[in-house]
């Protein structure tokens, strides 16, 4: 079974790769998504949660059976060496900023992942077609001046 299944993964990979042709159209690709990576704008990691919170007073409408309580607050958590970051995002253009900087940064991914792909492409072309050495001139070879 691990052969057929090395046979499968290999014929997998053989069905994608570039031909001559194609490897044009892999660089036109590749360097139009290095000018959109070079587009791109402010960006943060994280995710942005509405949170509703009950403040505790037995007589406050949150105090209510099923209600959802004060809110919704929205926090921006995003991880940094291991812990979870949080960071209270006020409402109004504070939460568009914020927003329009995720979506950057999943954009940023999205694309960084791309590019990833194509150039994986263009690099596995690259190997099954190694350019052509120098003529007349090996490998590692310098000229020396002739003896006198």
């Amino acid at each position: 079974m691990g052969a057929e299944r090395h046979l499968t993964v290999h014929n997998a990979v053989r069905r994608v790769m570039p031909t001559s042709s194609d490897l044009k159209a892999l660089e036109l690709q590749r360097d139009e998504l290095k000018s959109q990576l070079s587009q791109i704008g402010e960006m943060r990691p994280g995710s942005l949660v509405a949170r509703f919170r009950k403040c505790g007073k037995p007589t406050c409408h949150c105090a209510k059976k099923g209600s959802k309580g004060h809110g919704p607050s929205h926090s921006l958590t995003w991880p940094v060496a291991g812990k979870t970051v949080t960071r209270i995002i006020p409402p109004g253009p504070a939460m568009d900023q914020t927003r329009r900087q995720l979506e950057e940064y999943h954009r940023f991914r999205q694309l960084v992942q791309q590019l990833l792909t194509v150039s994986e492409q263009i690099c596995d072309w690259q190997l099954r077609h190694p350019e052509p050495e120098s003529e007349g001139l090996k490998k590692n070879f310098t000229r020396r001046p002739p003896r006198r």
